[in-house]
C-alpha cells in the first residue's frame, strides 16, 4: 500500500509538472503570437505609407503638369499640397490638404486653418512618428528644408529650434509675424502607445 501511495504520488508529482511545462508552454507561445502580430502590424503600416507614397508622387506629378487637387487615387479625399525635401538627410515626403487621422495615415498633412509654406504666419505640417517624420529626431539646428508648393512655388527654410511641448499648449501662432514652418509630430520616438507630448521642429524662410 506504501508503494502503491508512493508510485500514485509520484504519477500525479509528474502530471503537475506536465501542466506547468504546458501552461508555460502556452504563455510563451502566446507573447510569441502577440510579439508577431505587433511587428507584422508596424511592417504593414510602413508598407502602406510607402505604397502610399508612390501613389502621391504621381498625384504630385500631375499637380505640377498643371492638375488641380490631383487625387492619388478614385476614391480618396485628399491631395496634394507640397513636396517636403531635407537635402542633408536625403528625406522627402509628399504634402496632403489637411492632418485628418485618414491623410496622416498615408503622408504629412498641412494642418486646416494655417497658411500654406512660404506665407505669412506659421504653417503648421504634421505626420506620424514611427514613418513619414521619424527622421525629425536627426534635424539639426541650420538644417535647410526646401518646401514646394502645389503653384510650383519653392521656399527654403532653416532649422531655428526644436521643442517638446503639449498637443494643448504648443504655443504656435499660424498667422503671428514672419514666415515659417512647424513640423509636428507624437513623442516620444518609438513609444507604442499615444501621450500628450509633441516634438516640434521650427524653420524660418532664409
Amino acid at each position: 500500500m506504501i508503494r502503491s501511495a508512493g508510485v500514485s504520488g509520484d504519477r500525479i508529482t509528474a502530471a503537475r509538472t506536465r501542466t506547468a511545462h504546458g501552461l508555460a508552454g502556452l504563455a510563451a507561445l502566446a507573447l510569441l503570437v502577440f510579439g508577431v502580430s505587433q511587428m507584422g502590424q508596424g511592417l504593414y503600416i510602413k508598407a502602406k505609407a510607402q505604397v502610399a507614397q508612390v501613389m502621391l508622387e504621381r498625384a504630385w506629378d500631375k499637380t505640377m503638369a498643371g492638375t488641380n487637387a490631383a487625387k492619388p487615387w478614385p476614391w480618396a479625399d485628399m491631395w496634394p499640397v507640397a513636396k517636403i525635401e531635407v537635402p542633408r538627410l536625403g528625406k522627402s515626403a509628399i504634402v496632403l490638404a489637411g492632418a485628418s487621422g485618414e491623410a496622416m495615415a498615408f503622408g504629412p498633412g498641412l494642418m486646416a486653418g494655417t497658411p500654406p509654406p512660404g506665407a505669412r504666419g506659421t504653417a503648421i505640417i504634421a505626420a506620424h512618428r514611427d514613418t513619414h517624420f521619424r527622421f525629425l529626431q536627426e534635424l539639426k539646428q541650420g538644417d535647410e528644408i526646401r518646401i514646394t508648393n502645389a503653384d510650383g512655388a519653392r521656399h527654403v527654410f532653416h532649422v531655428t529650434a526644436m521643442a517638446i511641448v503639449d498637443a494643448d499648449r504648443s504655443g504656435i501662432e499660424p498667422y503671428g509675424p514672419g514666415h515659417h514652418i512647424a513640423l509636428v509630430t507624437c513623442y516620444p520616438f518609438g513609444a507604442l502607445t499615444h501621450g500628450p507630448l509633441r516634438y516640434v521642429v521650427f524653420g524660418e524662410e532664409v
